[in-house]
């Protein structure tokens, strides 16, 4: 089984977004990074499916030196080889991202023969754009499930049954390997990595590429941080005072 997946190095989440004077970008200043919460469980799940049918799982990103940050961490985890699509660091649009990938993707098939799935995350955390796993799939010919929250290969068929959670219940698909699939946070529980692990990390040879790809049609025109949500403290009262405003509230509230 190879797997290959693709991650983005983004804001950690959770941490204060400040945005440049210029509104183009944002500010790193004191900034940690992660990999997407969604992309977290497809490593996961190439490193499980690897463990389970055996191969080897391959993580790969496009972005500043850096990100090779991410996919170090992505080894400490148990994936096996590391490819970074080298960037300056500015900004790419989907299309243009998704050529990249795509065309990278086809040299690495032409050393090593195909891979039979490639992992996205549903989205990426910072622009949520839903984008290049499809793109990357329809350049490649291959079919594509997103949002899914289940995968099992069957390699002596050659097909991939993924399960996507809908109201109500679950749709399920079988496609034919070579496949794409874009996994949704909740797949699995992603592990921690050891400390066996984040020093074997340290031994994976990271195959850089210069990324290249046509600027695609998409421009981005400025960030805008959303308005600041206060929240006020009202005192109801003291003691056994406080009771008839605590009455009159729950009312309001419709909970009587």
């Amino acid at each position: 089984m190879r797997v290959l997946c693709c991650v983005k190095r983004v804001p950690a989440p959770g941490a204060k977004i400040n945005i440049t004077a210029d509104a183009q970008d944002v500010d790193s200043t004191n900034l940690g990074f992660a990999m997407s919460p969604h992309e977290e469980c497809a490593v996961e799940e190439a490193v499980q499916m690897v463990e389970r049918l055996g191969g080897e799982a391959t993580v790969l990103t496009l972005g500043e030196p850096e990100a090779e940050q991410q996919l170090r961490y992505a080894a400490s985890l148990g994936v096996q080889n590391a490819v970074l699509l080298s960037t300056d660091g500015t900004p790419w649009d989907p299309q243009r991202t998704a050529r990249a990938i795509a065309s990278v993707v086809q040299t690495l098939e032409s050393e090593d023969g195909p891979f039979d799935m490639i992992l996205f995350g549903n989205e990426s955390a910072d622009s949520g754009g839903f984008q290049v796993g499809v793109r990357v799939a329809h350049a490649l010919g291959r079919p594509m499930v997103n949002a899914i929250k289940g995968i099992e290969p069957d390699l002596d068929a050659g097909t991939a049954t993924a399960k996507r959670e809908i109201d109500g219940g679950f749709e399920i698909y079988k496609v034919p390997m070579p496949a794409v699939m874009g996994v949704k946070e909740g797949l699995n529980l992603p592990r921690y990595p050891t400390m066996r692990g984040r020093l074997a990390s340290k031994k994976v040879g990271v195959r850089v590429f210069e990324a290249e790809g046509e600027v695609g049609g998409q421009g981005r025109m400025k960030l805008v941080q959303p308005p600041v949500q206060e929240s006020k403290t009202v005192k109801l009262g003291s003691g056994i005072e406080a009771a008839p405003a605590i009455v009159d509230l729950f009312d309001e509230l419709g909970l009587l």
